[in-house]
């Protein structure tokens, strides 16, 4: 996801199947690969969304339709939690709780650790400005409570989606001690943190940290419901294109107010599980695609890491027509190579393996 990874079974790829129809009677334990392409669709339209900040700006005026991309990783991770780590641990299992809440702090020190890898690289990359204040009460205050940053180039920090998903899962982690007694424990957390955001709403406040942690919740009870039912929604098309239609009028109309962004997030990771679900594994590209999904952090982190660079050459180079395509096939192409080469390096090398669990497992 992009950021939880689940443990591969193997260090080498499975061998391709002919199609990646989900079927129920598979263990729930077991990789959906329809999840995974969906998962690798949504980092390879981070890369536009990213491409878009570093190579156009804040002037684009159609984030507004890529608004669903960062939300849809944390619903995906909640779904997670609930589909696939329940089915590997019992709730009453305490390693499931430190599962969560470790996965969480490392994500968390990923995090830091990125960003102030940046701060010292930005002077050297021409980049943009270090922020030199960075660990001051407003910005601590900005970055892990409100999460109020500009929706898009932000230069405060990079990675930001760690840390609301880092909360999820730690949430989740913690929420597990009383759900072992009361089912209904991440129902009631998802009422009480969406009240939240409409009392902070009637005062004038807003929250971006506490709506995407609402909309990971969301993804956890999403997650409870069994993979053939979330299929039957992928049998009724016409009604998928109808909603997200009206969906694409009214944010044209009202921008992306959270029920819209909740309801973005729905219909997109619908419409591309409902072509995972329909792709052939076979195909070389959707091998790739869902090869992305399995290492969806990395896929993430390495494209950002990419676009820097790229943007650095760009800049040094004559701002021409061409510019704008091979800048774009350049880090499309470079974030997929980062991800082969890591899960061949991985297939090779134990130690490799190891490394990359550690860090990302």
């Amino acid at each position: 996801m992009m950021p939880i990874e689940i443990e591969r079974q193997a260090n080498h790829r499975s061998v391709p199947e002919p199609s990646i129809q989900v079927t129920t009677s598979s263990p729930k334990s077991q990789r959906i690969p329809a999840l995974d392409f969906t998962k690798g669709a949504l980092v390879l339209l981070m890369v536009l969304y990213h491409w878009v900040n570093y190579f156009i700006g804040n002037q684009w005026g159609y984030y507004r339709y890529l608004r669903f991309l960062t939300p849809s990783f944390i619903f995906i991770t909640g779904f997670m939690i609930s589909n696939v780590y329940l089915s590997k641990y019992a709730a009453a299992d305490a390693r499931l709780s430190k599962r969560l809440f470790t996965r969480g702090l490392k994500l968390m020190a990923i995090f830091l650790a990125l960003n102030v890898a940046r701060s010292l690289l930005v002077p050297v990359l021409g980049t943009g400005e270090a922020i030199r204040n960075l660990a001051s009460v407003r910005n601590v205050f900005t970055i892990f409570v409100s999460g109020n940053l500009p929706v898009v180039g932000s230069k405060l920090v990079s990675f930001w989606i760690l840390v609301p998903i880092s909360y999820v899962l730690m949430l989740s982690g913690v929420l597990m001690l009383p759900y072992r007694l009361y089912k209904r424990t991440f129902h009631l957390t998802c009422g009480l943190i969406l009240l939240s955001i409409l009392v902070l709403g009637l005062i004038g406040g807003q929250s971006y940290n506490l709506e995407f942690i609402a909309i990971g919740m969301l993804g956890v009870l999403g997650g409870f419901m069994p993979v053939g039912r979330v299929n039957d929604f992928g049998r009724h098309p016409y009604a998928i294109a109808f909603a997200y239609a009206c969906y694409v009028v009214a944010i044209t109309i009202w921008n992306v107010p959270l029920p819209l962004l909740i309801a973005g997030v729905l219909l997109n990771l619908m419409v591309l599980y409902v072509a995972g679900t329909n792709a052939r594994e076979s195909s070389a590209l959707v091998a790739e695609v869902i090869l992305l999904g399995k290492y969806s952090l990395l896929g993430y982190i390495s494209q950002v890491a990419i676009l820097q660079v790229l943007s650095v050459v760009f800049r040094r180079i004559d701002r021409g027509f061409l510019v704008l395509p091979i800048s774009f096939l350049a880090a499309f192409i470079l974030t997929i190579m980062s991800v082969e080469i890591v899960d061949r390096a991985r297939a090779a090398s134990a130690s490799v393996d190891g490394l990359y669990r550690v860090v990302f497992a």
